[in-house]
């Protein structure tokens, strides 16, 4: 399923916002046993960066998501999101969650 002109900026935001939040959440717990450092960091930013914004699709987003598995370890949605069905409902979750989050007054 194409993703829409109209939306690919709020899910892009939301998908890369998700997936950095999980990818710090992995470097600080990693970065000394494997002395990590914050260019491997910042490089790995980068490549994810690049990587959300060229997806075009569900099925690019269900790809994404496959290379990015080690993040998920743990995570409830872990046996969930690696479908179609399941990115799907993935990416509707990120986007309710924020439109939550924008609604609640500062």
């Amino acid at each position: 399923m194409k993703i829409n002109t109209t939306n690919k900026q709020a899910i892009h935001n939301v998908l890369y916002t998700d997936l950095q939040k999980l990818m710090f959440r992995q470097y600080n717990a990693l970065h000394e046993e494997f002395q990590m450092n914050d260019e491997d960091y910042d490089n790995a930013m980068s490549a994810l960066y690049r990587d959300v914004y060229n997806c075009n699709s569900i099925k690019d987003i269900n790809d994404l998501l496959l290379s990015y598995i080690d993040l998920f370890k743990g995570e409830k949605i872990y046996n969930h999101v690696f479908t179609l069905d399941g990115t799907m409902n993935y990416v509707f979750s990120l986007l309710i969650e924020h439109c939550k989050l924008m609604s609640e007054p500062v």
